[in-house]
């Protein structure tokens, strides 16, 4: 069999973004970003199934584009998608049934939208959510003890504790979790075999909107009948230039609240275990030292980076890093990949709990900035805050698994043995 050679080695690390499976290798994905980063920090990647994109590696590079929102443009291609796919939102779009959410819009649609739960997000609010969260934690602890001495973390604990905490603050009953953490794991996981519906053609991603527009249709019309004190009839009753929302964008921001506001915390969490046990010193450092928990609540969302990419498109001829790019062409940000970045972060392959600074992306940048990036932060930490006290012991009791996807994702599975006090 004939060598590789370096541009072909390079061509094969760009498509290997475009593969769904390569995120659950950490070893692969991490080969191909590294090599990209130092021989094609800019890389024209051309993948079957795929329409073209730029494969941007570098963390300033990311960084310069998330701050120019007025060159870089979310729309018309905010996420890695099949051509198909694409061609099936872009129908979807023309025909008013697309998702509108803060992911999807661009200036000056963003901001007014934004502005709707800016407010139910500051940290100054979130401190009055701090003892529910605790109450949250414990119970999923509790849980976790239940099933000791050995269970599934990722979907004992770190899927429905991140899911509670969001729908309790949209307002949600708890008769309606079970559902929502299907449908965000349908619509997150549709390219893996385990978690989409059926084969992972655009219908089975289409038919999951219809039934998340459905659900929140209706949330819509009932909090706009009887308004109550949550974040739900916040934006039900929301005004625009005087106008209420119309019903897809309603729909559009409840969906992007309830299925991005746990999945990535949920990833965040079981990534955070699974780099404790096998890193076994810095468990210890952390149970010595719990004032380091802030600091390794920002090392586990850096080392899992639950959010792999978005995607800009040009809005006119520009250069990055001195390559041409025309407008219209689309690139893709690759977080993981900024995350591990040499330039900025000390041994970026090493997991360390007291890592400072951490100049992560994982909450993008500038005005596209996480909304929930405070909640996020406050769930992770109260979570380890509750669970490291009370873990005498704790070891992996069989393979992890990843989710296969080139968007929000991290682990399916994580069955683990341990003793709780």
């Amino acid at each position: 069999m004939p060598a590789t050679t370096p541009a072909q080695a390079l061509t094969q690390a760009g498509q290997a973004l475009a593969d769904p499976a390569t995120y659950t290798d950490d070893h692969h994905l991490h080969s191909a970003l590294t090599l990209l980063r130092h021989h094609a920090p800019v890389h024209h990647v051309t993948a079957p199934g795929y329409n073209p994109f730029w494969a941007i590696t570098r963390h300033a590079d990311i960084l310069a584009i998330e701050r120019d929102h007025t060159l870089w443009l979310n729309a018309p291609r905010p996420v890695l998608r099949t051509a198909a796919l694409d061609h099936a939102l872009h129908t979807r779009r023309t025909q008013g049934k697309a998702l509108a959410t803060l992911v999807h819009l661009d200036h000056p649609h963003h901001r007014p939208l934004r502005a709707i739960a800016a407010e139910w997000f500051r940290p100054a609010t979130l401190r009055t959510l701090s003892a529910r969260l605790r109450h949250l934690a414990r119970r999923h602890i509790d849980t976790m003890a239940e099933h000791g001495p050995a269970c599934d973390f990722a979907r004992t604990v770190a899927a429905p504790y991140p899911l509670h905490a969001i729908l309790t603050l949209l307002g949600l009953p708890e008769s309606d979790f079970d559902r929502m953490l299907q449908l965000t794991q349908q619509l997150f996981g549709h390219d893996d075999d385990e978690t989409g519906r059926g084969t992972g053609t655009p219908h089975d991603h289409t038919s999951v909107l219809e039934d998340l527009f459905a659900h929140f249709h209706d949330l819509t019309a009932r909090r706009r009948a009887h308004p109550t004190a949550d974040l739900a009839s916040r934006i039900a009753n929301a005004r625009i230039d005087g106008r209420l929302l119309d019903d897809t964008t309603a729909a559009s921001y409840y969906i992007l609240i309830a299925t991005a506001g746990h999945d990535t915390t949920s990833s965040t969490i079981a990534g955070g275990l699974h780099a404790l046990i096998t890193h076994p010193e810095q468990l210890r450092r952390l149970r010595d030292d719990p004032a380091l928990l802030p600091a390794a609540t920002e090392e586990m969302i850096r080392w899992v980076t639950p959010v792999k990419a978005f995607m800009r498109t040009a809005a006119a001829d520009t250069r990055v890093r001195g390559v041409p790019i025309g407008a219209g062409e689309s690139v893709l940000l690759s977080y993981p990949s900024a995350n591990r970045d040499e330039d900025v972060f000390d041994e970026p392959f090493r997991f360390d709990v007291g890592r400072e600074p951490n100049r992560h992306l994982a909450f993008g940048f500038g005005a596209h900035f996480c909304l929930g990036a405070a909640l996020a932060r406050m769930e992770v930490t109260a979570l380890f805050a509750e669970l490291l006290p009370r873990l005498a012991s704790v070891e992996l009791d069989g393979e992890p698994a990843w989710t296969a996807t080139t968007f929000v994702g991290g682990l399916k599975r994580l069955p683990v043995r341990y003793s709780l006090t």
